[in-house]
């Protein structure tokens, strides 16, 4: 199988401009694609996770990736998918942020001669003559058009600045400054970045007369349509500053019986056939795919040793060892309404607080954890479902836990 019809059995493709063009550039290690990377913080997330892993199977496939750190449009920031205005940054924490991403992306990307490029788009945008920005490229773009777009409308009622409506022309500026300076025919993005993708191969056409290709990867969804990386106390970070190994283990084993073979195939790099063997499993044997997915991608994320580490204390944790010792708590079904128990009361319930009142000053506190994610909300459901099986550990303070589960 090659790369492309790989990419399309992962479930990783949503639209492309052309496909044939796509299929036969990637499959013969043709393409010079890039993806951008906006530093809006000092650390990537695992919503950059997939475009990563993406341009790693590219580059296995021979093909060259740019990672297009967004210097210059961080300076404005991109209104997509966004309700309200991103909050300017200074341009020492823009130059932070992209010298935290050059760390990280190492870890996927091999960047020795000749195989893959960084560069950032400050180089050009931030000596832009506004005149000339205006003549050379603004008169290619129709205003029409651009209000049509996806990531406009839905900012339109509320009120869409004209800082950020530059956004489109500004990405589709970096696409034509990296086709004319580095030959990069291809540009790949999230789903929600269709219509700037678009943006870009028309100025390439209009500018230069000639033909260049988009294609977006499918967003990172739970079973729900929400995005996934986000936890109760916000993104999971592949910085292990901020998202510790064990933790970013415990998200990936704790996703839904639902989730977990879609994220196997659209992140890992294990064969599609021994994925397609676990579309049989069920029972418990959904926990030992979710333990495969969180040990694949923690390793990818934070190397093999740490993987393992993240490992062997989950299970120390949750399965064996101390979890042979930690006391248990069995909840009724009628402890549940409409299917799930309010965090103050399953405290309560379990023994890890003798009032109400005492479980809400844990959960706000920061004292409470839920398979290792701290919960700060003290309105907190835990669906019914996950008390189930194994159920979950629920920790007070750092030596209290309890091994909570339901009564069939």
């Amino acid at each position: 199988m090659k790369i492309y019809e790989e990419l399309t059995a992962r479930g990783l493709i949503a639209q492309v401009t052309d496909e044939e063009e796509i299929r036969e550039l990637v499959n013969n290690g043709k393409a010079t694609f890039y993806i951008g990377f906006d530093p809006t913080a000092d650390s990537l997330h695992v919503g950059h996770f997939m475009a990563l892993c993406l341009m790693k199977r590219l580059q296995m496939a021979g093909n060259k990736p740019i990672a297009l750190l967004g210097g210059g449009t961080g300076m404005i920031g991109d209104p997509s998918g966004r309700s309200d205005m991103r909050q300017m940054m200074t341009v020492d924490t823009i130059q932070h942020n992209c010298d935290c991403f050059k760390k990280q992306m190492s870890r996927f990307i091999n960047f020795s001669e000749g195989k893959a490029l960084m560069v950032n788009n400050a180089d050009w945008l931030l000596n832009l003559n506004y005149v000339e920005m205006l003549r050379e490229v603004g008169a290619h773009f129709s205003v029409n058009n651009m209000l049509r777009a996806e990531c406009y409308k839905q900012r339109m009622e509320k009120g869409l600045s004209f800082f950020e409506f530059n956004y489109m022309i500004m990405q589709s500026y970096d696409f034509y400054m990296l086709y004319k300076n580095y030959g990069c025919n291809m540009q790949f993005g999230g789903d929600d970045q269709w219509s700037n993708m678009l943006g870009g191969t028309e100025l390439i056409r209009r500018k230069l007369g000639e033909d260049a290709y988009a294609m977006t990867i499918t967003l990172l969804l739970n079973s729900e349509g929400k995005k996934m990386g986000k936890t109760q106390s916000g993104a999971v970070w592949l910085d292990s500053n901020k998202t510790s190994p064990f933790d970013f283990y415990q998200y990936w084993r704790n996703v839904s019986d639902a989730d977990v073979l879609k994220c196997l195939r659209m992140l890992t790099f294990l064969p599609l056939e021994q994925i397609d063997e676990m579309d049989k499993w069920e029972g418990s044997q959904l926990n030992t795919a979710k333990e495969i997915l969180a040990y694949e991608l923690t390793s990818l994320v934070h190397g093999e040793e740490e993987a393992r580490k993240s490992q062997e204390a989950a299970r120390a944790l949750f399965t064996s060892g101390n979890a042979a010792d930690m006391p248990s708590a069995v909840i009724e079904q009628s402890d549940l309404q409409e299917g799930n128990i309010d965090l103050i009361t399953l405290l309560h319930k379990s023994g890890l607080a003798g009032s109400r009142s005492e479980g809400r000053r844990a959960i706000e506190q920061g004292g409470v954890a839920i398979d290792g994610e701290k919960i700060t909300d003290v309105k907190y459901l835990v669906p019914g479902e996950k008390l189930d099986g194994e159920g979950i550990v629920l920790k007070r303070g750092k030596k209290n836990f309890r091994k909570v589960t339901i009564k069939q």
